[in-house]
């Protein structure tokens, strides 16, 4: 199982040093891979990968994810391609919808019919990546032409889905699927068996998708306080129904619980159990404010990576 680390860009400077200074310690570190979270209210991942990665060569770049409501289909395939023409094919292009709190809320877009929205962009996004010629007229999205930039390398495309019929979708068309919040034993039962068998529904190889499964995580003595810290940064979770359907899917009480914490015996483990569960890339999210626990816990993460 491949592992990788979140490459965060500074929300409040939108500082491009700073983000190219992060990302070369992660290379130094020995990660292969980093991917990029994409928050409304947050630096454009797209154009940070692109200037970031020009700088850094030999990392490649996930975005986890981009919500696809705001951004036509023929406006993302320009935006993805150009990105690739940038740094290489390099990019691992992770898309999502958003939820119903920010679509409806922030930006006006209607959050009904996510199954339709998300097939009718697929129809138009996944041509004009390749250099097709698309027509696909749809309720929702309507996409029609072509680009002119049928040389450069289309991205591996990944759908963020939980509930059965998104799995259906990204099993049958996609990469695979980037989960957050979403617990082992969900992973095992849920996520890898549902995905894989959209897959070979579709008449394609189990092996060609994969599950990039996200979680917090900290190597610490201190547990408890991991755990303290992790309730209170990730409390909005508890409160959007997709994730808030994981967390009680597993069992867990509140997204402290989806935290890996501990030891470096006891997260290691837990690392290696989502590999036994069908989890292709673990990408750990490191949320603990102390420098010295942070060293330590992406130290333990650059051993486990394979």
């Amino acid at each position: 199982m491949q592992t990788s680390v979140v490459w965060t860009v500074n929300a409040r400077t939108a500082s491009i040093d700073k983000a190219v200074a992060g990302l070369a310690e992660i290379k130094e570190d020995g990660f292969r891979r980093v991917w990029t979270t994409q928050m409304p209210n947050e630096p454009d991942a797209l154009t940070m990968i692109t200037a970031a990665g020009r700088e850094i060569p030999d990392i490649e770049f996930g975005t986890s994810v981009l919500p696809i409501q705001v951004q036509h289909p023929m406006l993302l395939a320009q935006r993805a391609l150009t990105t690739q023409a940038a740094i290489g094919p390099r990019l691992h292009l992770g898309l999502g919808l958003s939820h119903q709190v920010v679509t409806e809320g922030m930006w006006g877009v209607s959050y009904k019919r996510p199954v339709q929205r998300t097939t009718e962009y697929l129809d138009g996004l996944l041509p004009l990546l390749n250099g097709e010629k698309v027509s696909a007229a749809g309720e929702l999205i309507t996409t029609r032409g072509t680009l002119t930039m049928a040389d450069i390398p289309a991205p591996p495309v990944y759908f963020a889905a939980l509930g059965p019929k998104m799995l259906g979708v990204a099993g049958s068309r996609t990469a695979g699927t980037v989960t957050w919040m979403t617990g082992p034993k969900t992973l095992r039962d849920h996520i890898v068996p549902t995905l894989r068998a959209a897959a070979v529904d579709a008449g394609r190889a189990a092996s060609d998708v994969r599950t990039v499964a996200m979680l917090p995580v900290s190597v610490t003595d201190d547990a408890d306080a991991a755990r303290a810290a992790a309730a209170e940064q990730f409390a909005i979770y508890d409160t959007l129904p997709s994730y808030k359907a994981m967390l009680d899917r597993e069992g867990f009480t509140g997204p402290a619980d989806a935290a890996i914490v501990g030891d470096e015996a006891t997260v290691a483990d837990r690392i290696r159990e989502l590999g036994s569960f069908g989890v292709d890339e673990y990408v750990g999210i490191l949320f603990d404010r102390d420098p010295e626990v942070r060293a330590r816990t992406r130290a333990l993460l650059r051993t486990l990576d394979q």
